[in-house]
């Protein structure tokens, strides 16, 4: 499955590339830009089943990117994509819901313990903004405190790149430092009796491929505590953690439960939707203001997410990546430690990342993925990498045996 990957091994990818230049600004736009990768990656994909994708040049790749994490499943699961396919030629986006929209939201309330209500939408973006939306229509608040270098989403309010946002865009906005109660005790200080809530990640990842890290129980609890001293809303942004971390609320194992949540990626295996869960107490102010949008009802993602969570419940699908994931990050630990790398392996055992300590521009870490690759292994040098349910022991002893040589190619290389 070895490959050198370079320009010249993608003639179909860069074709593609070539044409999209001509209708589409820039070719490619946002996270799935392939030139974020390491060089030469292809940029097309043509076809994914189970734990595998295959770029439009025909390489296969072992995936640990899993879509950037909705694929929780496997791609094209069977049972997923027989409800699915059985729903479509019933209905799907139509005048009204189909009677899945009261299905799921009743099974979100059963198995996430801080959660009443629930709303749909389509992305992770929709749901962060509408927590923020809700939280101030129900305190009268304008402040939102927000961790600095937290991905919320794309919009102007939380795009990282502000190329075109204006000041008036993240007015209502104040930021703190992530484990740090003291950052945010500050601000609260600050614009006493004008918080409305603090949004927050279950753990701490920003766009510029840092090491991520976990949250300290602590900083959870304290968080918990100042939003109950000051009537603020507690949200937690659950969009990449969801059904990851946990099979309920992510930081439920620290004995906090939020007023809100916002969820989305793993909840459908791929197909569009998203969540916010809220408290009884917010419930008035989520109905309180006109807010919706297309798509957002459709039946297909919400069987798709139905069949995904009974698939989690039945198979213990948490417990299942945990495993893999612990498998694969040991692995890493001992062959960096092998070849006396400095490499950090950082972030839950179910969402890693791995980088090089001290290294420029990411030049090191850039190489090990571009080896990984070369050997059928897809990891991001920048982002965070998501466990599956279709990655099996076999899957992992495969990607570590990749990863190894990628260690011993960067090694000779580089130190």
């Amino acid at each position: 499955m070895t490959t050198t990957l370079n320009a010249s091994t993608h003639p179909l990818s860069d074709a593609l590339l070539h044409r999209a230049k001509a209708v589409i600004p820039n070719a490619m736009y946002g996270h799935q830009d392939a030139r974020g990768l390491w060089p030469g990656a292809p940029q097309f994909v043509s076809r994914t089943s189970g734990s595998r994708i295959w770029d439009a040049d025909g390489h296969e790749y072992i995936d640990l990117l899993c879509s950037w994490g909705p694929i929780i499943h496997g791609y094209q699961h069977p049972r997923i994509e027989e409800a699915v396919n059985r729903q479509r030629q019933i209905c799907d986006t139509a005048n009204g819901p189909s009677e899945h929209f009261v299905t799921l939201a009743e099974k979100l309330v059963e198995v996430v313990e801080h959660a009443d209500w629930a709303m749909f939408a389509k992305n992770g973006s929709d749901v962060t903004t509408l927590c923020l939306t809700i939280a101030r229509a129900h305190t009268g608040r304008a402040i939102i405190l927000v961790e600095e270098g937290t991905y919320h989403g794309a919009l102007p309010w939380c795009n990282p790149d502000q190329t075109g946002v204006l000041p008036s865009d993240r007015a209502g906005l104040a930021y703190y430092t992530y484990n740090d109660l003291a950052s945010v005790e500050k601000l609260v200080a600050e614009h006493s009796g004008d918080i409305a809530g603090i949004i927050v990640a279950p753990f701490r990842h920003d766009p510029a491929g840092s090491d991520l890290e976990l949250a300290d129980p602590a900083f959870a609890q304290g968080l918990r505590r100042i939003c109950d001293e000051n009537g603020a809303v507690l949200i937690v942004d659950e969009v990449r953690t969801g059904f990851r971390m946990s099979f309920g609320g992510s930081w439920e194992q620290y004995g906090v439960r939020p007023d809100l949540s916002s969820w989305s990626k793993a909840i459908g295996n791929g197909y569009p939707i998203a969540a916010v869960l809220g408290a009884e107490a917010l419930r008035d102010a989520a109905g309180s203001f006109f807010v919706t949008g297309t798509f957002w009802f459709s039946a297909v993602p919400m069987v798709a997410a139905l069949t995904s969570i009974a698939l989690l419940e039945e198979s213990d699908g948490v417990a299942h990546m945990f495993a893999r994931g612990d498998q694969l990050v040991s692995g890493l630990r001992e062959q960096a430690t092998s070849y006396s790398l400095p490499v950090n392996v950082t972030g839950p055992a179910t969402m890693p990342y791995l980088s090089f300590a001290g290294e420029p521009d990411h030049q090191f870490t850039l190489a090990w993925t571009a080896e990984c690759a070369a050997r059928g292994v897809f990891v991001h040098p920048k982002h965070n990498w998501f466990m599956s349910t279709a990655l099996s022991e076999a899957d992992v002893d495969a990607v570590l045996v990749a990863t190894d040589a990628a260690f011993a190619e960067v090694a000779k290389r580089y130190f």
